[in-house]
């Protein structure tokens, strides 16, 4: 069973706008993409190159990861002419599963977490370690360092970048279910500390997955300015996807 939750959050500015997030369902594959706010009134925006990039997901999954992502990449890049360096990115979660394996891979920071005798995180911290490190402050410096050796890497008008992204495979016996968040959703761990992986899944089935969203804004409701959580929008976007396996 498949239960997901997704919920738009502010701009750059501070006003509300449709989110960049789109999320793929499928038989037996999940994809979760988190498109780049961008600064830039003359680039297509994040949402948009997100929504095209899942469509084109929707066609290649559930084939394997790394070739679906990379064939997806190309083709939108190939139909509407964008150039590598100066297009709009994503980033990418994907899961697929058959009755023996469950396959993840990730491309910048939108986790994957999966559930078993414990909670194995599939993450990919290259995004976030540059930008702790303070290395990411302007959008010259960004387009420095995507999807460039000793950068990060995702989704963008270069295929190459799947070669890139972090993959791990599970038995699926071995696993009970699997989460898939962006960071406006993850933040509630990896910056907030709101709750543990085990506790937001604990949170999701008991009271849905809306309450684990709805506990991130309830946070950053009480920190507006962002005193205690400094970031650069009162709320990111927030997509969320829980997979309970049952019998195979």
């Amino acid at each position: 069973m498949i239960h997901v939750a997704e919920r738009p959050g502010v701009g750059l500015d501070g006003r509300p706008r449709p989110t960049e997030d789109r999320v793929v369902v499928l038989d037996r594959a999940v994809a979760v993409l988190d498109g780049a706010t961008s600064a830039d009134p003359d680039q297509h925006s994040g949402g948009w190159y997100a929504e095209r990039l899942a469509a084109q997901l929707e066609r290649e999954l559930p084939g394997d990861l790394r070739p679906a992502l990379a064939r997806a990449i190309a083709a939108v890049a190939r139909e509407h002419g964008l150039r590598p360096g100066s297009s709009p990115s994503s980033t990418v979660a994907m899961l697929r599963w058959d009755d023996d394996r469950v396959d993840a891979l990730v491309l910048a920071d939108s986790p994957i977490v999966a559930f078993g005798q414990s909670a194995d995180v599939l993450a990919d911290d290259r995004l976030t370690t540059l930008r702790r490190a303070g290395r990411l402050r302007t959008q010259q410096a960004v387009r420095a360092l995507r999807n460039r050796p000793g950068g990060f890497w995702v989704a963008e008008a270069d295929p190459s970048a799947a070669d890139h992204a972090l993959t791990r495979s599970w038995p699926r016996a071995a696993l009970d279910a699997v989460l898939l968040a962006t960071d406006g959703v993850s933040c509630g761990v990896d910056e907030y500390g709101l709750f543990t992986w085990p506790e937001a899944l604990r949170l999701a089935r008991a009271r849905g997955v809306d309450a684990v969203l709805d506990s991130v804004r309830a946070a950053e409701d009480g920190d507006p300015d962002g005193t205690r959580w400094p970031r650069a929008k009162r709320h990111d976007d927030q997509a969320l996807v829980l997979v309970e396996f049952g019998r195979p």
